[in-house]
Formats: structure tokens, C-alpha cells, sequence
């Protein structure tokens, strides 16, 4: 029976084999996270490879970092003074079930993938970076493209283990210890019993929510931890839903001359899939991911030679692309695959999963101005991928140049994202209303099949980045109006305009009740002082 209680245990292991590092050079190379939080310090970094071991640095240390592969774009993985406490040495991989595996946090999303893909299994909630490691991954309840299909990480964490800021250990598994229906969850060790009440605020239902303590009123103790960005204890150890090897993967690459015309074929597209999943049709049209790229986006490609060299060819009237990825039978060979999408417009046609693709493409005036790449044709694949990844890459460079040629006080002005998707096009105007009011150059991308888009500036003074952060908090107000979140994938971190997001989604009391969480399983303010919200 499930019960609102849990018991806490002695860390096990040898504790005092972790050896704390304080040169200089070694401290260097882990002051900065993928944000580039300007910054970035500390005393001393330890790798503990045990539960025991991190326990022992805890009780060393006023102030702790835990990190990973500091993937993190918050700011949330960049210390500021005090230990680091990298988890790169808890890498064990235990096979619990053929459904089930126990990962270190210190395991690579890449290496849990590989040992998975020995016995053909795979975790499909992976984010982008596949470097990114299993706590962090955890840590901010990270999703990725194919969130559409497969939802986000808390969907997929059956178990944690977690040292508390004091030392001590639980072993917590979903579906033993949840929220007692007028209260929260005792946690008692060897400190005492305390009770932890979950906020009662209410988090917006979209697929993708990184915005601070998960609440509800029926939760699971173990997606307080999930999302919690190293705020509440250090993840050490998950247990890990798998599913069998991944079905083939095709590409589609879809040239659109509007964004109307994108949003509507989404459209189209998701709801074919989710009536092939509702159906178990084996015959229908399965597609995990639908990524999309502004006008803008193009552009850039352009600019930077990205589309020449990854061999995308536009014509003059395209105004965004869509990247399709389509699964398929591992029966099907590429060549079949595509002799259905040739056939595909004549009437005798078997509906085959291409030949659905292909007829809705037709429907939409946009089958000529598609390509797709089958199950083993990796090099074009890893092309689309690229284009993808370009986009990104390019904006980021064009704030690096604007940083170093114009204003040191430039900084990248993005945002993260989600509406529902039936107001993905409203929220899309809205964007772009509220850049071009404030005459700034702006781009738009994202996971458009959940509804996630990253709107970027492209700052051409320090005044863009002023104008930027207004337009982003206006943003996060609207998103909310729509049932979105303005926090869906990445987290808050340190980032002073997503904790004003966050302030902004809940309110101060809302930030108040999750400083209350903090304060009874982090009494000193020990770990990542200062993600999320500050101690005031």
C-alpha cells in the first residue's frame, strides 16, 4: 500500500576515498556550463564514486555544486564558490528487467543508449545533446523533439536514489510514497521526522514543464526530485523505464512558403499519428517528432553557407521548414519505402505508412517540395540534422560577435517555450508582433509537434538585450494566459530573466512555497544556492 512516509538510511560505501581537488586548473575547466554564465567559481571539485563518498562531501561543505556534463543552458551547472561535486564517477548501468535499468547520474545519455542497444533496447526520452548525463537529465526534467511521442524524462524515472542535504539516503520508487491528501510526505533519518508540503500552485498541463518543484495533489515523492535542478538532494542512482530496440527511422524535410502553411500541416500530421497509436495501426502513419524553422532560420542558413554544405536547396518563396521524423518497420527496406512514396497518388496504392505521408503532402500543395530520407541513409539524415543544429549555432555565434565587437554586456535573449498546440499559431503571432514592435531582430525554431518553440534575438546593440528581456517576460504573461508554460525544457538555473519567468508563472507566494520545500531539506542553503530563486 502506498504511504505518505519514508524511512532514510545510512549512505552505503566506503566515504573516504573522495579525494577534494583545489588546483586551480582543475577548477577551471568546470567553471562554466553550456550558458556561459559569466562568472563561474569555486574552491574546490571532488568526483565521488559512491553514495558514501558523496555523503562525506556534503558534511565537509557549506556550499555544494553537484554537476554532470554541465549541458545545462540556465546557468543551473555554473557554481559560484564552494565544492563542486561532480558526478562523473557514478556510471554504473544495472539491468533490473527487460523494461527496466538502474543508471548512475554519472552515465552518458550516449553510453546508457549503446550498453541498451546491445540486448535491443532503447530510453526514448533522450534530449538533443545525447552527452548529457542521467542526473542532469533528471535534474531538470529535460525533453527533447521527440517529447510528442514519448513525453518527458519524469515520464520515464520509476526510481530514485537521493542524498539529502544532510547526509542521509532514500530510496524512493514510484508508487510507494505519495502525497498524504491533506498534507505532503514525512521523511524521517537520523536528524528527525520531516514534513515536506508540496505548493499549491498549479502547473500548467503541457508536455514539457521545467519550472520549479513539481506540485499536485495526489504526486509521487519521486517527482519532487525530478525537475528540482540539484535544489533538494543529489541524484546518485535511477531506476529508468526502457522500451524494446527503437523502430527504423525515416526523414522528411519540408519546405513551406508560410508559417500558416507549417502550423496547419503539423496539425494534420499529429493527428494522424496519434490516431495510428490509438489504433495500433501498423499500417499508419507514426511520426515522433516535428521540428520547425522560421524564415529567419533560413536565412541564417544561408548567411552562414550551412545550406549549401549540408546540400538543402531552397526556392526564393520559402518561408520555413519542417523536419519529419517518421518511424517505420525494421522489416521495411529503404528501397520499398520508397516505390510506396513514388506510387503513393495512384488510386491502387496500398496505405502504407509512406504512401499515407505522401497523400497528406499531396493534400497540403507541398509533396514537390519534399525530400525524405529512408532507414539507412544516414548521411542524408545526419545532413537534416545538421541544418537543424546550424540554426542554433549560428544565432549563438551572432551574439558571440555582437559581445565582442560592440558590447561586452551583450548576452544570448531567448526563451524556452510551450502552449498547447491548438494555440501554437496564436502564440506564434504573438511572438512576432511583440519582437517587431520593439524593432528587433528576431528567430524562431523549435519542436512545433509539442508546441515548444525557442523565440532568439539577434542583438545588435545593448539595447536589443534590454528590449529582448521586456519582450520575453511579456511572452511568459501570454504563454500562461494560452495554458502554456514559459519554462518547458531547460529549467531556471541562475538565469535572472527565467527566474523572473518563474516568479511570473506562480507568483511570489508560489516561489515562497517552493523556498519552504528548500528550507526543510536544505536548511543551510547547501546545494546550487541560488538556482531557482534566491535565499531572501
Amino acid at each position: 500500500m502506498p504511504t505518505h512516509r519514508i524511512l532514510a538510511r545510512a549512505p552505503r560505501g566506503d566515504g573516504s576515498a573522495s579525494a577534494i581537488d583545489r588546483s586551480p586548473d582543475r577548477i577551471a575547466a568546470h567553471v562554466e556550463d553550456a550558458a556561459h554564465f559569466a562568472g563561474g567559481h569555486a574552491d574546490a571539485i571532488a568526483h565521488p564514486s559512491n553514495e558514501a563518498e558523496v555523503a562525506s562531501l556534503l558534511s565537509l561543505s557549506s556550499c555544494v555544486w553537484p554537476i554532470g556534463a554541465q549541458s545545462s543552458l540556465t546557468g543551473g551547472a555554473t557554481p559560484n564558490g564552494g565544492l563542486i561535486l561532480s558526478t562523473d564517477r557514478l556510471t554504473t548501468i544495472v539491468d533490473v528487467s527487460e523494461t527496466m535499468v538502474r543508471a548512475g547520474a554519472g552515465v552518458p545519455l550516449v553510453t546508457l543508449q549503446e550498453r541498451l542497444a546491445r540486448t535491443h533496447r532503447w530510453y526514448p526520452p533522450a534530449p538533443t545533446f545525447t552527452g548529457a548525463f542521467v542526473g542532469g537529465v533528471i535534474a531538470t526534467n529535460a525533453a527533447g523533439a521527440a517529447t510528442f511521442k514519448y513525453g518527458a524524462t519524469r515520464d520515464w524515472v520509476l526510481g530514485l536514489t537521493v542524498v539529502l542535504a544532510c547526509g542521509c539516503v532514500i530510496e524512493c520508487r514510484r508508487g510507494d510514497v505519495v502525497r498524504h491528501a491533506h498534507g505532503g510526505f514525512e521523511i524521517s533519518c537520523a536528524h528527525g521526522t520531516r514534513t515536506v508540503v508540496p505548493g499549491s500552485y498549479q502547473m500548467p498541463s503541457v508536455p514539457k514543464c521545467s519550472a520549479g518543484y513539481f506540485a499536485s495533489s495526489d504526486m509521487d515523492l519521486v517527482d519532487l526530485f525530478v525537475g528540482s535542478e540539484g535544489t533538494l538532494g543529489v541524484v546518485t542512482e535511477a531506476l529508468l523505464r526502457v522500451r524494446p530496440a527503437p523502430p527504423a527511422l525515416g526523414m522528411a524535410l519540408v519546405s513551406l512558403t508560410s508559417d500558416e502553411a507549417a502550423f496547419n500541416l503539423t496539425r494534420d500530421i499529429r493527428a494522424a499519428a496519434r490516431d495510428t497509436w490509438r489504433t495500433y495501426d501498423p499500417d499508419g502513419l507514426d511520426v515522433s517528432a516535428i521540428e520547425y524553422m522560421d524564415r529567419r532560420c533560413l536565412e541564417i542558413l544561408h548567411e552562414d553557407g550551412a545550406d549549401a554544405r549540408h546540400g538543402l536547396c531552397l526556392t526564393p518563396d520559402a518561408a520555413s521548414l519542417l523536419l519529419l521524423h517518421i518511424e517505420l518497420s525494421a522489416n521495411d527496406s529503404a528501397a520499398s519505402l520508397y516505390a510506396d512514396a513514388a506510387r503513393a497518388l495512384t488510386p491502387d496504392a496500398p496505405l502504407t505508412p509512406m504512401v499515407r505521408l505522401c497523400r497528406l503532402l499531396d493534400q497540403r500543395d507541398v509533396l514537390d517540395r519534399t525530400e525524405l530520407a529512408m532507414p539507412g541513409d544516414r548521411r542524408r539524415q545526419d545532413q537534416f540534422l545538421a541544418l537543424r543544429e546550424a540554426v542554433p549555432a549560428g544565432v549563438n555565434r551572432r551574439v558571440g560577435d555582437a559581445k565582442r565587437d560592440i558590447d561586452s554586456r551583450i548576452e544570448k535573449t531567448a526563451a524556452d517555450m510551450i502552449v498547447p498546440f491548438n494555440r501554437a499559431g496564436e502564440m506564434d503571432a504573438i511572438y512576432r508582433e511583440g519582437f517587431r514592435r520593439r524593432d528587433l531582430d528576431f528567430a524562431l525554431w523549435g519542436h512545433l509537434s509539442d508546441g515548444n518553440v525557442h523565440p532568439n534575438v539577434i542583438p545588435r546593440a545593448y539595447d536589443d538585450v534590454v528590449r529582448g528581456r521586456d519582450a520575453i517576460l511579456e511572452f511568459g504573461r501570454e504563454v500562461a494566459r494560452l495554458g502554456g508554460c514559459p519554462l518547458a525544457e531547460h529549467g531556471v538555473g541562475r538565469s535572472a530573466i527565467k527566474q523572473a519567468l518563474l516568479r511570473q508563472l506562480y507568483g511570489d507566494a508560489g516561489v515562497e512555497e517552493m523556498r519552504a520545500i528548500k528550507r526543510v531539506l536544505d536548511p543551510d542553503w547547501k546545494l546550487a544556492p541560488g538556482v531557482l530563486f534566491g535565499r531572501a
